[in-house]
């Protein structure tokens, strides 16, 4: 995730081009490949102020996330006019809650998270470099329980031509963080040259796509 300050900047000077203003087509098309039942824990991590959020507690009785910077916590909450019970649960840590969601502020490695059953991954691991992305994937695989599901989305492109984040997870990679998993790629989508990435940064190629992972 680099510095946490490089996140803390990018939400303090409003700089998230990352974030979607509405729910991600992806998650609505392909969520239902999870399996999903009403009862199972679901879990987000690096959740930002996503309306996936919303649109999972659609779905799911506990919907819970995690994510570095607190400007976006708040924001998510104001800007659904939600007003959540905060709780300081370490000295690094508070916990938002209001209704189904509950969302924890601080590091991902360190939050007191529940485990739980599934896990929507659409900006976490893509937002770490390279050499966090192990240590992330045996975080996940602590807090999921057994038989649990993650939706994994990523980027691919050759990382040489453009810095991240998103940082380029290939096929390969994902199949050597998770290899007691079963993994299944449900979509891939080519970006033509059209698209505002390839544009900017003058990409030879840049694709997203979509993961079932099953333990």
């Amino acid at each position: 995730m680099k510095d946490p300050e490089f996140w803390h900047s990018r939400w303090a000077a409003n700089k998230i081009g990352f974030h979607l203003d509405d729910v991600n087509p992806l998650l609505i098309e392909f969520w239902s490949e999870t399996n999903p039942d009403r009862e199972d824990k679901v879990f987000v991590p690096l959740c930002g102020k996503t309306e996936d959020l919303i649109w999972l507690a659609s779905k799911h009785e506990h919907v819970q996330g995690v994510e570095l910077s607190e400007i976006a916590v708040r924001s998510f909450f104001a800007e659904h006019f939600y007003t959540p019970m905060v709780t300081s649960v370490t000295g690094q840590h508070d916990l938002h809650q209001f209704d189904e969601i509950s969302i924890y502020t601080g590091d991902i490695f360190t939050a007191p998270l529940e485990s739980v059953d599934l896990v929507y991954d659409r900006a976490a691991l893509v937002a770490l470099p390279e050499p966090m992305r192990c240590d992330y994937a045996r975080r996940i695989k602590e807090l999921l329980n057994s038989g649990g599901r993650i939706l994994l989305i990523t980027t691919e492109y050759h990382q040489e031509e453009m810095a991240g984040p998103p940082f380029s997870v290939t096929e390969n990679e994902v199949n050597r963080l998770f290899p007691e998993y079963k993994i299944s790629k449900l979509h891939r989508d080519e970006a033509d040259q059209s698209h505002p990435r390839v544009i900017k940064y003058g990409l030879s190629k840049f694709a997203e796509e979509v993961y079932l992972l099953e333990s």
